[in-house]
């Protein structure tokens, strides 16, 4: 029987030589992105995926145009240092498996680990000695130790001698060009300092930067912190906007005169909701997870509350805006600007727009919409498709609202065509000249 020692030398000494084989199980925001780096970094690698569909996408190259700087992964496959496949036996052959799964909400707004649970039974069935287990999809604290250990630990399995295992949160930030993913620091919490070491060894072959903390339990708790603090602040802001209203105050230039101050004060923006996957979920984990503990997080429920209340909000603010032009919102015709989650994206989970846009059908609007990222949109059971911004099209709209901000939208010519714009996210803030037509949220 092999020794603790030996598994973990050569292990290092495979992740230092980069002859590690590295298996990536989810190839979506997160796992593409890792995949990516790792062939980069000269490591051969398994992408593993049950959506045949995302398979055949990046094998043919129809990436979103967020992905645009991943289509490099099509030659890793020419050249033999990729394959990307449904089959997870391959799994066996892998000596670092990394789990990049999604981790939603269930239809009552409870953790859904369904997701985990299922990569983690394609791991147990391909597991042998040696191979390092990494987490990375957003769970409560506990769940490593909770949920992966004890299954992973069966048949007298013993973690930092047979195996090793990590949690490590991932932090990408889809769109965001300024910190692609080897700038963005790498928080690691092993379950025995080994396991840590490896795992540090592993991400520092593609990260600048690399942060041990001292167990899974504290890698889990980082990374809700991170997006509790913007969920609570973002909330704050969003409560301030119908008093700032109500007193004919500009919360946007409120806030950039605060920001002037050089300590003690973060910029947070309204908006009509929050959506994606990490800001408006990943605090629910935690709260879920305090109640488990017989506990109350009432800052994370109170922000949940009011940023869920958010489009309903801006629903309104729209219905006022029709009735004060006279218009039947029954018989108006809205134009809705962004459906995605954030800027420059094409992710429309949790997006605002969703709801935005079924408000609008319901109280009997015509909505059309127009999104580069989102070429068609399913409500329900209607699929509906982007239209084309014509000058000629947006004078026919008797209101347009901007939901999401996207940066290759031609705003001028929505400012010089349309009747009224509904600004939900200050577009217009820093455009010179006449805006009598434009409406903040």
């Amino acid at each position: 029987m092999e020794s603790f020692n030996t598994y973990a030398s050569e292990l290092a000494k495979k992740i230092r030589r980069r002859q590690a084989r590295i298996g990536v199980i989810g190839l979506g925001y997160v796992g593409l992105p890792l995949v990516h780096a790792f062939c980069r970094a000269g490591f051969n690698v398994f992408g593993f995926d049950q959506n045949k569909i995302r398979i055949d996408q990046i094998k043919r190259r129809k990436l979103g145009p967020e992905e645009a700087n991943l289509i490099q992964v099509s030659s890793f496959i020419r050249q033999g240092k990729l394959s990307i496949s449904t089959n997870e036996r391959k799994l066996v052959t892998c000596d670092c498996i990394i789990i990049c799964v999604p981790t939603p909400l269930n239809k009552i707004r409870n953790p859904d680990l369904s997701f985990v649970r299922n990569a983690l039974k394609s791991i147990q069935r391909n597991q042998r000695k040696g191979q390092l287990i990494v987490l990375e999809s957003t769970v409560y604290p506990g769940t490593t130790d909770e949920i992966l250990l004890r299954e992973l630990s069966r048949n007298h399995n013993k973690v930092g001698r047979d195996f090793f295992l990590s949690f490590s949160p991932e932090r990408i930030d889809p769109g965001n060009k300024a910190y692609p993913l080897r700038k963005i620091p790498k928080v690691v919490g092993g379950t025995t300092k080994k396991c840590t070491r490896l795992t540090v060894d592993l991400y520092r072959t593609i990260m600048n930067q690399v942060v041990p903390v001292s167990s899974p339990r504290t890698s889990e708790m980082t990374k809700l912190l991170e997006n509790t603090f913007r969920i609570v602040n973002i909330s704050l802001i969003n409560e301030l906007l119908p008093i700032a209203n109500r007193l004919g105050i500009n919360l946007w230039e409120v806030i950039a005169a605060a920001k002037t101050k050089p300590f003690g004060f973060m910029p947070f923006y309204p908006g009509p909701g929050i959506g994606g996957h990490c800001i408006g979920i990943d605090p629910i984990y935690l709260s879920w997870k305090a109640k488990q503990e017989g506990l109350r997080l009432h800052f994370i429920e109170h922000a949940n509350r009011i940023n869920l209340s958010m489009p309903r909000y801006a629903v309104r603010r729209a219905v006022q805006i029709l009735k004060k032009e006279f218009k039947r919102p029954d018989r108006s015709k809205v134009f809705v600007l962004g459906t995605s989650y954030k800027s420059n994206v094409g992710d429309v989970r949790e997006s605002p727009a969703l709801e935005i846009i079924e408000q609008l059908l319901k109280i009997g609007a015509t909505v059309r919409y127009h999104d580069p990222f989102v070429p068609t949109l399913q409500l329900k059971d209607s699929i509906y498709r982007s239209i084309a911004l014509r000058g000629s099209f947006l004078k026919k709209q008797d209101l347009v609202i901007i939901v999401t901000a996207h940066s290759n939208v031609n705003y001028a010519l929505v400012l010089k065509h349309a009747k009224r714009i509904l600004d939900t996210r200050n577009v217009f803030g820093k455009f010179k000249g006449s805006k009598a037509n434009v409406i903040q949220l």
